[in-house]
């Protein structure tokens, strides 16, 4: 029976990729409400933050023209840093 639960939980696991410059006055906060989410749903997330400045190629894959910009499994989501609560619904929706 562990193992069933187990495999649920790792299905319900959401990838949160934060894009970021050193440069960028936005980024900071865009890392501050993915670190203040990924408090509240411990276990959840698997949390990413990604200087594109070095994974240039991560960022084309994406097509990124702008920074923060996170990703939820796959999909760019977000440019510029989000409210908490837009956060909290995105990664819910991703479920």
């Amino acid at each position: 029976m562990k193992h069933c639960f187990e495999n649920e939980v790792k299905n319900m696991v959401v990838k949160v990729e934060v894009f970021t410059s050193p440069s960028c006055p936005y980024c900071p906060m865009a890392v501050e409400v993915v670190n203040e989410v990924e408090k509240e749903m411990p276990g959840t997330l698997e949390v990413e933050k990604i200087d594109i400045m070095e994974d240039r190629e991560k960022a084309i894959e994406y097509g990124l023209m702008a920074v923060p910009a996170i990703a939820l499994n796959g999909v760019v989501r977000f440019v510029g840093a989000p409210a908490k609560e837009e956060l909290l619904k995105a990664i819910e929706e991703e479920k």
